[in-house]
């Protein structure tokens, strides 16, 4: 009996890493340069993948440049693209003692919707320590068929 020739494809992880000013125009140009590198990649802005990784960024983003800002200090866009398997989002700041709450236990009435979008839209999303100082608010998107999605803490 002889056993079949399986072939695996190359895969091809592209990264993009940008850091931008703690401030709304900052947030503000973290998602436009988002959906331009998904564009170059050849995610096209009008697809599904396209808008919600940019309402992804502009959250993390506008949480990181209003909860997590430190004067002088930037924070940092990474994007690590699998085609058609994942898209990883990590927005980092280095305010690492103010870490979000998870999305259920967050009041509605004041603000806090935003966690429940990131919770809604993404895949599985956590929040991770960066070194030497900060953290990092990581969203992935599964871009095949696959698990349901988890809460963080689920990866």
């Amino acid at each position: 009996m002889t056993s079949p020739v399986t072939r695996e494809e190359p895969v091809t992880v592209r990264v993009f890493a940008q850091r931008f000013s703690s401030t709304p125009r900052g947030a503000r140009l973290a998602r436009r340069l988002a959906v331009l590198q998904l564009d170059r990649w050849g995610v096209p802005y009008d697809s599904e993948t396209s808008e919600t990784a940019a309402l992804l960024v502009a959250e993390l983003a506008a949480n990181a440049v209003t909860h997590g800002r430190v004067p002088g200090r930037d924070c940092e866009l990474t994007l690590s693209y699998v085609p058609g398997q994942v898209l990883r989002i990590d927005v980092s700041d280095t305010r690492g003692e103010r870490r979000p709450a998870p999305a259920e236990q967050e009041s509605l009435d004041e603000g806090g919707r935003g966690l429940l979008l990131v919770g809604a839209l993404a895949s599985r999303w956590a929040v991770l320590d960066r070194v030497p100082v900060g953290k990092t608010v990581r969203a992935e998107l599964d871009l095949s068929p696959g698990p349901a999605r988890t809460r963080p803490g689920g990866w």
